[in-house]
């Protein structure tokens, strides 16, 4: 079985100074790890929503997530704790199931 090298993404938690943090707005950024602020979608299905363009909020929140890391400009972090409504945690599911760069990235965790 191969190992999946993928960063490991989780739904809520109490973020470590080694954590990467995707914060929907509305939440109070933590104080620990490093965190960016994504906007989740406030309806359902509607014109320019996340599964009609080519990115979502949280697909790009994952890439500067990512690009922080690479350049240098975030701890090097290991995993990334999702603090998100209901509404927040789907954009962030959706990212990881259909946005390739997302997915290419980024997994969600186990436990």
């Amino acid at each position: 079985m191969e190992k999946d090298e993928r960063i490991p993404v989780y739904m809520g938690g109490v973020p470590t100074p080694d954590d990467a943090v995707l914060v929907e707005d509305g939440h109070t950024m933590p104080e620990a790890g490093h965190a960016v602020r994504f906007v989740a979608p406030k309806f359902g299905h509607q014109f320019g929503c996340f599964c009609c363009t080519t990115r979502g909020p949280s697909a790009n929140a994952f890439s500067a997530l990512y690009i922080a890391r690479a350049t240098g400009g975030a701890p090097y972090f290991r995993r990334v704790l999702v603090l998100a409504s209901l509404l927040g945690e789907a954009d962030v599911r959706s990212a990881l199931e259909q946005d390739a760069a997302t997915r290419a990235r980024f997994r969600l965790g186990c436990g």
